[in-house]
């Protein structure tokens, strides 16, 4: 009896945890149900399978599919093989510090290509209007402030490139320690 009391509480705060970890999740734009899927294999010790992901969650096996997809494209669940076996296996990330970096670098990256492009497309644009005597003083000189306005975000992107690959390399740590600092 109480074997079964412990595990039963055991559970219940694995429940308690999971569902922290979903609804944190959505902070980082993961659904609550791929909050979940995370959830359950942090806890487990073993890789587990789609069929028995989606026993524990209470989803389709469709759902528990395309939430598997979304964790392995950012980097917090991996899929591995076990001998044997023709299912695929597939195991959590536990190292929240280093889930945490991963998606600040991936979405660094993406913001820094969309502002590129961007750039790229008005900074030519800007430079000719704001050097084209023929065109009223007043538009060459939003040019002009625009142009200041890009050089401005092609820093914030350097720093944004170079916080990515302090982040990427662990470099960060140097500055700032995964270990709690003693009190």
């Amino acid at each position: 009896m109480e074997k079964n009391n412990h595990s039963s509480k055991i559970e219940e705060m694995q429940d308690v945890i999971i569902s922290a970890i979903a609804q944190t999740m959505v902070i980082y734009g993961v659904s609550v149900s791929v909050g979940r899927i995370y959830g359950v294999l942090y806890f487990s010790d073993v890789p587990m399978t789609i069929d028995e992901i989606k026993d524990e969650v209470a989803m389709s096996k469709a759902s528990v599919s395309n939430g598997l997809r979304e964790l392995l494209e950012i980097e917090m669940v991996s899929k591995v093989w076990k001998k044997g076996e023709r299912k695929d296996h597939f195991i959590a990330e536990k190292d929240f510090i280093r889930n945490l970096l991963t998606f600040l670098v991936k979405n660094l990256r993406q913001e820094r290509t969309l502002l590129y492009k961007a750039i790229e497309q008005a900074k030519p644009v800007f430079d000719r209007i704001s050097n084209d005597t023929s065109i009223d003083e007043k538009f060459r000189e939003q040019a002009k402030q625009n142009l200041k306005y890009i050089a401005e975000t092609e820093d914030y992107m350097d720093w944004t490139m170079r916080f990515s690959n302090a982040m990427e390399t662990g470099d960060i740590f140097t500055f700032i320690s995964k270990e709690k600092e003693e009190e």
